[in-house]
């Protein structure tokens, strides 16, 4: 039986690096952004190639779900499905998605700001998807009763071989020490806008240092950290400590 992971993320969250140390076990076949044609479809986002994005998958929400509910498409014992929580704008809910084990990767919302503006020329707080994460997490946390796993990216760069220890056992899966390094290049698993977006990640064979830098951030960007904030506290509550 295939173990479906939903790892829920916003962008510039660590989140293609996350599916690349899952991507580095020999047991895990993985999903890049399954429902962001159906986003794209639906909400006209002027993404960078959109156009070409949206002809390359399944742009229908009820299709995407059952794709990612239905027969795994490899032999592999572990599916890693990764997500944007921000691309759930359709008629798709967690509800809709069951049998997975999900998970939450959070950010500090004023580094996604400083790291996601340099891409696009404005964010708003939808961009980050961190009140839909907060909606996932909840219903999750009803559907078992407890609080499901929950990781920073700023703890991962900080100590990558704990983190992902404690999230393998939190997803009662185990730990894989491959999930620390991986190959450089772009993968046939990538979609097909990794060559805009993955540049970074294609270069690299582990996580990165720890962030330490200051950020700057403008009166709107700013605004906009400060609206998103008060989700990521919701949700770095409850995240796995070292």
């Amino acid at each position: 039986m295939t173990i479906r992971i939903a790892m829920w993320s916003g962008p510039r969250n660590l989140s293609t690096a996350m599916m690349r140390s899952f991507g580095s076990r020999a047991d895990t076949f993985v999903s890049d952004e399954p429902f962001y044609g159906a986003y794209l479809k639906a909400t006209g986002d002027p993404q960078p190639m959109a156009d070409d994005v949206m002809a390359s998958m399944d742009c229908d929400w009820h299709g995407v779900a059952r794709a990612m509910t239905g027969p795994a498409p490899t032999v592999a014992s572990i599916w890693y499905q990764k997500h944007m929580a921000h691309h759930m704008v359709g008629p798709i809910s967690h509800d809709d998605l069951p049998g997975l084990r999900h998970a939450f990767l959070i950010r500090d919302p004023e580094r996604v700001i400083a790291s996601y503006a340099a891409k696009r020329v404005a964010v708003r707080p939808e961009h980050l998807g961190v009140e839909r994460q907060v909606e996932f997490f909840e219903r999750e946390a009803d559907r078992l009763g407890h609080a499901p796993p929950v990781i920073d990216s700023a703890d991962i760069l900080r100590d990558p071989a704990t983190m992902l220890e404690r999230l393998c056992q939190a997803l009662s899966i185990p730990w894989d020490p491959a999930m620390l390094t991986w190959e450089p290049g772009i993968r046939e698993t990538d979609g097909i806008w990794a060559s805009h977006w993955y540049d970074a990640v294609a270069a690299s064979t582990g996580f990165g240092r720890p962030d330490r830098e200051e950020v700057e951030l403008d009166d709107e960007e700013r605004r906009v950290a400060d609206q998103c904030r008060p989700f990521y506290e919701r949700l770095a509550m409850h995240r796995l400590m070292r």
